[in-house]
């Protein structure tokens, strides 16, 4: 009988739970509110749509305490939301909110206690040996021995009984050539058989891939065109037949256009608050005084799908004819006295916050370029139009790597695309957060490119 990398049950026992230790706190704490027929359905059906579009539950072998410790923290952020929100669903009215904030503060301690004690518990089992796979390797590339290292870690449950190759070895764990594989593999009772697809031929491939399929095996393969699939890919099916998608972006789907969506309105609509409604009449007397013209520079830049749309910033220099073709430099003769302030601490970029609110924008995302440069880049940088597949933001993963302002090297924008290209394929809530703290340091402590 073979092992089980995990058992079926462990997914829906997880959710029982996390359901009970919820209904637990609300009871005791807040009998009040729990003690409802529909606050009872709220309650349970939030969690679990919740964590069902995070896809918090679906576990691997090789997760640990901290592998989604982000999607936890999205889940319970996103919870939080719904558990304050049916007090004003249910017209209920808060007499202590810091006792309500404990009630979801002691919930959301329980369920990372739970969890922190299951990982424990799988790491020490699998140390005794309990819910392992036999797995072996066919073949020998650079991939394959990374793979192997993995098997090193008894946490994980993986017992590695060695490998197959057609060339000779003196390794103790080589077993002879491929062919050879199939009587160990049985005799050995071997679970998972990992294998790169070019170190085989056409016919070693299909053998392998027809012999797992009437022996239960689980056959893992490498593809050998690594410029391909290097990058993040996904597999769609149209009609049974799989389609390789080489590039997956996060924000495509509609959950994620969401979260991105409402972040956006709830931070921007904070900062013209706070900021933007005493900013803006102050600038407007302080830039008139320096120079004339408007308080605010247009200009016509591609966001989302090359969308044009128009950029506001504070002005920073007196009227120009180069403004909408020459990018800011060094000790550059256009820039005012104040407009040198508000460049050297981003205030210039604040009205952006109006262009986030009316969706042209995002808080972070791919700095937008100006028209010329654009026309000017998709021609000359390799996959530059990849980093319109989203909005673009105020502050993005290129600017707090250093890659702001001046393009003075052909580098400088080869990095810029690299990383808005990785923010496009990596985005995440939690990712956002870290660029706009990071941006928030780097504006208090001063940038040297800030000009």
């Amino acid at each position: 009988m073979k092992t089980k990398s995990y058992s079926n049950l462990i997914i829906p026992l997880t959710a029982v739970v996390h359901l009970i230790i919820i209904n637990g706190v609300l009871w005791l704490f807040t009998p009040e509110i729990y003690l409802n027929f529909w606050a009872f359905v709220y309650y349970n059906t939030s969690w679990l749509v919740i964590a069902h579009h995070l896809n918090f539950y679906p576990t691997g072998r090789r997760e640990v305490f901290m592998t989604n410790i982000r999607r936890l923290a999205y889940l319970f952020a996103i919870y939080g939301f719904a558990y304050f929100s049916w007090f004003a669903v249910a017209g209920i009215t808060v007499t202590s909110l810091y006792y309500y904030i404990f009630v979801y503060g002691l919930i959301c301690f329980c369920i990372t206690a739970y969890r922190f004690v299951f990982y424990m518990f799988v790491s020490h089992y699998r140390l005794k040996g309990g819910n392992y796979v036999n797995v072996v390797v066919i073949g020998r590339d650079k991939n394959l021995k990374k793979i192997r290292r993995i098997f090193d870690h008894p946490q994980f449950g993986y017992r590695y009984h060695g490998f197959f190759d057609d060339g000779p070895s003196g390794s103790p764990t080589y077993h002879g050539p491929v062919m050879g594989c199939f009587k160990y593999i049985l005799e050995n009772r071997i679970d998972e058989v990992y294998c790169t697809a070019a170190k085989l031929s056409k016919d070693q491939l299909q053998n392998l891939i027809n012999f797992a399929d009437n022996n239960l095996i689980k056959l893992k393969i490498i593809p050998d065109n690594k410029d391909i699939f290097t990058r993040s890919m996904s597999i769609e099916q149209y009609d049974n037949i799989p389609v390789l998608k080489l590039r997956t972006v996060p924000l495509e789907t509609e959950f994620s256009m969401v979260v991105k969506r409402a972040f956006d309105v709830v931070f921007s609509s904070f900062v013209i608050i706070t900021l933007l409604s005493w900013l803006i009449p102050l600038l407007y007397i302080l830039i008139k005084l320096e120079s004339p013209g408007p308080l605010f520079f247009k200009q016509k830049r591609h966001g989302l799908n090359r969308h044009a749309f128009w950029c506001i910033k504070f002005r920073s220099m007196a009227n120009n004819a180069d403004s909408d073709s020459k990018m800011a430099t060094k000790n550059d003769m256009r820039i005012t006295k104040i407009g040198r302030i508000i460049r050297k601490t981003s205030i210039d970029e604040l009205p952006q916050f109006l262009n986030v609110f009316m969706g042209d924008m995002s808080v972070v995302g791919p700095r937008p370029h100006m028209e010329k440069h654009t026309a000017d880049y998709e021609i000359s940088v390799d996959k530059y139009l990849v980093r319109h597949f989203v909005k673009p933001g105020i502050t993005g993963l290129a600017q707090v790597q250093g890659y702001r302002g001046e393009i003075s090297t052909p580098s400088d924008i080869l990095n810029r695309i690299r990383l808005d290209i990785l923010y496009v394929e990596k985005w995440s809530l939690w990712l956002d957060l870290k660029i706009i703290f990071k941006t928030v340091v780097n504006a208090v402590m001063g940038e040297e490119k800030a000009y």
